[in-house]
């Protein structure tokens, strides 16, 4: 009985307290639990920008504490904005003189981490010799600080996050495969929130509760503005490109603008055109770029511009869904309807293979 308790006060953490209802999320936080408690092996997280990545790292990390599995800090960094000296200086530290520049020496975040957690979200973007460094420091504990003829030690826990499929960037040697497979012993993928529609609820109650926290006022919604809220949040016309980050800027404009503290009808008609403008412009720019990535610039350049605006709208839709058959549905929404028997896979399968693309290119 007090297992049990344990356990669902500590998956309750893990979700800050969120009533979330969809169940593969659930199901999903509860295997994390587990291993948070019981393993010490790195913990690789994926999914979208936005998807609570770091926010969850965290929590496993105060788990953790509170269970005096860990004593140190929590260190976290960002590796896309690590390059060059600067991310070797900035993970492994330096001696005086290292370079032109290391007017002192430099810890360095790894060995500020010993004996508690480093998160290093986006390690897709980590260059190759860190992550060979990173490797050894991940295997043996120990790595060579820049100029040091000295090697230190650090004895700390690893959580990785990432947008990419570093599958993918292995395959393009990006990412080095001797690392991944020393990192992926614990992959968790976190769903976007377009894929928890359900949760929207549960999370718009939390994101009013922060607001209250931090300004010291309480907002709140009246019912037709909820209702009408809601029911464009779990929309198709909803894309939460930013996720938990959209939702978050949602709520924090319209209790910004709530008249008397009361969140109108009015105010969420101007977020919703608002919310629809910033995702337009956001898909339009990265629709472009997503066809590059799938099909390479030549192949790109050979489509007439009609055909590259359609194209990338579908690879778009594809990259956002969890099956082809999910993907096959939002792209055939309208047409679907007017069909006996809706066939949404082998018509969109149809489709990619004109351009010689294939679902697992995703």
């Amino acid at each position: 009985m007090r297992f049990r308790q344990e356990t669902h006060d500590d998956i309750s953490f893990l979700k800050s307290g969120i009533e979330t209802r969809n169940l593969s999320f659930n199901q999903l936080i509860e295997q994390i639990e587990r291993v948070a408690v019981n393993s010490v092996e790195p913990v690789l997280l994926t999914g979208p920008t936005g998807a609570g990545k770091s926010n969850l790292a965290r929590r496993i990390y105060e788990l953790k504490r509170t269970r005096r599995q860990l004593k140190g800090e929590f260190v976290e960094v960002n590796c896309a904005t690590l390059h060059g000296t600067a991310a070797m200086s900035a993970l492994f530290g330096h001696k005086k003189g290292a370079f032109t520049g290391a007017i002192g020496d430099r810890q360095g975040l790894l060995r500020r981490a010993d004996g508690g957690m480093l998160f290093l979200d986006e390690i897709g973007e980590l260059g190759i010799d860190e992550q060979s460094m990173l490797l050894r420091a991940v295997e043996e504990k120990r790595f060579l600080p820049m100029g040091s003829d000295k090697e230190t030690q650090s004895n700390f826990q690893l959580i990785c996050g990432t947008n990419r499929d570093l599958m993918v960037s292995v395959k393009s040697g990006r990412f080095r495969e001797d690392l991944l497979s020393r990192i992926n012993l614990w992959t968790f993928a976190m769903p976007g929130l377009m894929h928890r529609p359900e949760d929207i609820e549960p999370n718009l109650k939390y994101e009013l509760d922060r607001y209250a926290e931090k300004c010291g006022a309480r907002i709140t919604f009246n019912k037709e503005a909820q209702r009408r809220f809601l029911t464009f949040a779990i929309s198709s016309e909803a894309l939460w490109a930013a996720n938990f980050r959209d939702l978050n800027g949602a709520v924090t404009r319209m209790a910004t603008l709530a008249p008397g503290g009361r969140i109108t009808i009015a105010v969420v008609e101007e977020e919703i055109l608002r919310l629809k403008s910033s995702w337009h412009a956001a898909r339009t720019g990265s629709n472009m770029a997503i066809l590059s990535e799938i099909m390479g610039e030549e192949r790109v350049a050979k489509l007439d511009r009609f055909e590259r605006a359609q194209l990338a709208d579908v690879l778009t839709v594809c990259r956002t869904s969890k099956t082809i058959s999910d993907a096959g549905r939002r792209l055939f929404a309208v047409s679907r309807t007017q069909k006996t028997k809706a066939n949404d896979a082998d018509r969109l399968r149809k489709y990619l293979k004109k351009y010689d693309i294939h679902w697992n290119d995703f």
